[in-house]
């Protein structure tokens, strides 16, 4: 069995504040991202490996979230910086099997249409909550009954659960 761990990045200043590329998380995003890392951790959900978009408030949310998995390897994916479901399949399909946890750190929308692309069955009513939004600092995670990243595919996947930070 594989786990998938889909993290959107913490909230992030305003898109007038310089490049999307190079905004930078707010106090809030900080604490967010944080937050919810915590509560992985907490429940059991370590990654292997994570795959971090390139762009500014994606790195600073593993910061953010990195105490919590100190052996973690990282990886920086350019392609993850406005990327489709059909780039996040092929960086996933790329992996060897090693990795049996692995998280994305990425932005919406494509995070959220990768879920629920991903979603074929599980907590229905996580799934309710996700399927209306993705807010920021939120985790997906699911689980997929294959031996290799290479063998997942659309609505495959069972959701193990959805949380959202709590509000300050």
């Amino acid at each position: 069995m594989l786990r998938l761990v889909l993290f959107r990045h913490g909230q992030a200043v305003p898109h007038d504040q310089g490049p999307d590329s190079q905004r930078s998380l707010t106090a809030t995003g900080q604490r967010e991202s944080g937050a919810t890392a915590k509560a992985l951790a907490e429940g059991g959900i370590v990654p292997d490996l994570v795959l971090v978009s390139s762009a500014t408030r994606t790195r600073e949310t593993w910061d953010n979230a990195k105490s919590y998995f100190s052996k973690t390897e990282m990886r920086l994916e350019r392609d993850l910086y406005l990327a489709t479901p059909d780039v996040i399949l092929s960086l996933l399909h790329a992996l060897d099997p090693h990795p049996k946890t692995v998280m994305i750190v990425g932005h919406n929308p494509s995070l959220h249409d990768f879920a629920l692309e991903c979603y074929g069955f599980g907590d229905r009513y996580a799934f309710a909550r996700l399927r209306d939004e993705f807010p920021t600092a939120a985790c997906a995670v699911f689980d997929f009954d294959v031996p290799s990243w290479a063998e997942i595919s659309a609505h495959k996947g069972r959701l193990d659960r959805f949380l959202i930070p709590p509000p300050a």
